[in-house]
């Protein structure tokens, strides 16, 4: 009887952890030293937790769109900012200044998102020890 309690404790701090496995530090995903801005139209937006995406289609120097998605905190967190999902719809054109993913792909951490009308807001995940870690509730702004 204690082995089955024992093993019934243990199943539960396991799937009690799972979430904790999906939510990752900055530095586990991202490279610091890899700045990018990014100008592009929104295609698409997820704003799910613990972290929303929102994809957009830019344009390279030879005219080449390529489509990349931007990680930012999650809906909650963003909406304190001044950022609400009905702010936006698809087609408007957004600058995003973040750091690109380890393993190089179209990916971003979006720290900075300027919105189309000119508000802009930290989009990093508050205590995830990446660059500009805004943990004390950064507002929006006007660029």
């Amino acid at each position: 009887m204690k082995a089955k309690f024992l093993a019934t404790g243990a199943i539960l701090a396991l799937a009690a952890a799972l979430p904790m496995l999906a939510h990752h530090s900055f530095a586990a995903e991202f490279d610091a030293s890899k700045a990018v801005r990014l100008t592009g139209e929104l295609t698409k937006i997820e704003w799910t937790n613990p972290h929303t995406y929102f994809y957009i289609a830019v344009k390279d120097e030879k005219g080449q769109i390529a489509n990349w998605a931007c990680e930012g905190a999650a809906p909650g967190a963003l909406s304190r900012r001044g950022f609400k999902k009905g702010d936006v719809k698809i087609g408007d054109t957004f600058i995003v200044d973040g750091y690109r993913a380890k393993d190089g792909s179209r990916l971003i951490d979006a720290r900075r998102v300027t919105l189309p009308d000119g508000r802009s807001i930290y989009g990093g995940a508050p205590g995830d020890g990446g660059p500009g870690d805004a943990t004390g509730g950064a507002t929006a702004s006007k660029r």
